[in-house]
C-alpha cells in the first residue's frame, strides 16, 4: 500500500483527493484490494490471449492519478457503459479509458456502477480470449 500513497502523493491536489475517494469506490465495485500495476492502481486482474498468441494478464479495473485527469481503466471498454456514461457527467474518453478531470463533479454512483460492470465483464472466464474486450 506504501506504493500506491507514493503515487498519490506525488499527484497533483485535486488529483490526490480523487484518487483517496477512487480507492474506496473501486474497492467496493469491485471486492478487490489495490495493488500497482506500473503506475496504475489496480483491482483484480484477467488474463487475456491475441489471436497472435501472445498473452499477459491485466488489471480489471483500475486508475491512475495522471497531472490531467484522473484515468479510468474499462478492461471492457467505454461503449459498454453508454448509458451511464451519459449520466455521469464531465468526462472525456478514449478507447478504453474515463478522464475525469474533478471528482466532485461527477455521480459517483454511477461511476462505481461503470466500474462494477467492467469489472464483472473482465472477470468473466473467457472474456479476453483472441482479443475480445480489447
Amino acid at each position: 500500500m506504501d506504493d500506491i500513497l507514493a503515487l498519490i502523493e506525488n499527484a497533483p491536489e485535486t488529483r490526490q483527493r480523487d484518487a483517496r475517494a477512487l480507492l474506496d469506490l473501486m474497492a467496493r465495485a469491485t471486492g478487490e484490494q489495490p495493488y500497482l500495476w506500473n503506475s496504475i492502481v489496480s483491482f483484480g486482474s484477467y488474463h487475456y490471449i491475441y489471436a497472435t498468441g501472445r498473452e499477459g494478464d491485466a488489471p480489471a479495473a483500475g486508475f491512475s492519478p495522471r497531472k490531467a485527469a484522473t484515468t479510468i481503466y474499462l478492461a471492457d471498454g467505454v461503449d459498454a457503459h453508454a448509458d451511464d456514461l451519459a449520466r455521469l457527467g464531465p468526462h472525456t474518453l478514449g478507447k478504453g479509458c474515463l478522464y475525469l478531470k474533478d471528482l466532485a463533479k461527477v455521480d459517483l454512483d454511477v461511476l462505481e456502477q461503470i466500474v462494477r460492470d467492467a469489472y464483472r465483464a473482465a472477470s468473466t472466464p473467457g472474456f479476453a480470449q483472441h482479443g475480445a474486450g480489447q
